[in-house]
């Protein structure tokens, strides 16, 4: 490649087909899993509008008033994409996918009828907003009952809110492509498919559990809206647990650059994908102010 982060201005689903076969050592990515916004027709300030308005936590509206239909299409949304992920990876090449928590199993789902032998669930652990609701609201606007009656449900109730624990945990789907041979025979072909376990977060043997705090506005970089921006610190644990210095990271769903920046961090290439121009934007001022190795990505439009 020309540059060490090539980002393709486009849609996921059409720049994946024209990737090589076998031409990336990992995947990671945090695809797009939304009330809204699956496909062609995904639109941010749509997205923005709907995160921003009264009543609405992120992403999840108060109450957990969800469609049911979320699921079915995050995983009709993933499976091509999959099916994508696990051409263009080599034998033995792991995929890491971030998940909402009550979508992970449609994510799994998809993710293994693409072929991914799944390998393990990993959580990033962070410090939470408390997102559960209290009912006695609607119990005292129940004006058809008497005080005494409002005050008796209230007391039955004791408190109890809606059922969301505060988010401690953020799940991610570790995939593997099938291995061409043994674990050695793979590795010696291709450099991938075991884990390097000397990388650790906290001194100690790394884990299936992650913790790492939010990033931070200054993290974030100025004007930086996205919704879901991971911590660099994460991906860069996570490239460097599954790849050698030198490898190619693909992340189809770029945002607002976090991947590119681990990559180019640990000395990775990296492919990332990204519709929404603003994001792309972003991406390019963020990697521009990378105070380790300031870059500027190779962008492609694609028509």
């Amino acid at each position: 490649m020309d540059s060490a982060t090539t980002i393709h201005h486009g849609d996921a689903l059409k720049v994946l087909k024209d990737i090589p076969d076998e031409s990336v050592h990992l995947v990671l990515t945090d695809p797009p899993y939304f009330i809204d916004g699956f496909g062609e027709d995904w639109d941010n300030s749509s997205l923005q509008r709907k995160a921003s308005r009264a009543g609405v936590v992120g992403s999840m509206p108060v109450g957990m008033k969800f469609d049911p239909k979320q699921g079915r299409n995050f995983q009709a949304f993933m499976e091509p994409v999959a099916r994508e992920l696990i051409r263009i990876l080599k034998p033995g090449g792991f995929a890491v996918i971030f998940s909402q928590a009550r979508l992970y199993g449609r994510l799994a789902v998809a993710v293994e009828d693409a072929g991914f032998e799944l390998r393990d669930m990993l959580g990033w652990v962070y410090e939470g907003q408390a997102k559960a609701f209290s009912q006695d609201h609607f119990v005292r606007r129940m004006r058809h009952l008497s005080t005494a009656e409002r005050s008796l449900i209230l007391s039955r109730l004791d408190g109890r809110k809606t059922p969301q624990l505060k988010p401690c945990i953020e799940p991610m789907v570790l995939a593997q492509k099938p291995r061409a041979g043994t674990f050695v025979e793979n590795w010696l072909t291709h450099e991938v498919g075991l884990v390097d376990t000397k990388q650790t977060l906290d001194g100690r043997f790394p884990g299936n559990l992650m913790p790492c705090p939010k990033p931070g506005k200054g993290e974030k970089g100025d004007g930086n809206e996205h919704l879901t921006v991971k911590p660099v610190r994460l991906l860069e644990h996570l490239i460097k647990l599954f790849t050698v210095e030198g490898q190619t990271v693909l992340d189809p769903f770029l945002g607002s650059g976090s991947t590119a920046i681990a990559a180019l961090n640990t000395n990775r290439q990296c492919v990332g994908i990204e519709i929404e121009r603003t994001y792309v934007r972003i991406a390019e001022q963020r990697l521009a102010q990378t105070t380790a190795a300031p870059a500027q990505p190779q962008l492609v439009e694609v028509a």
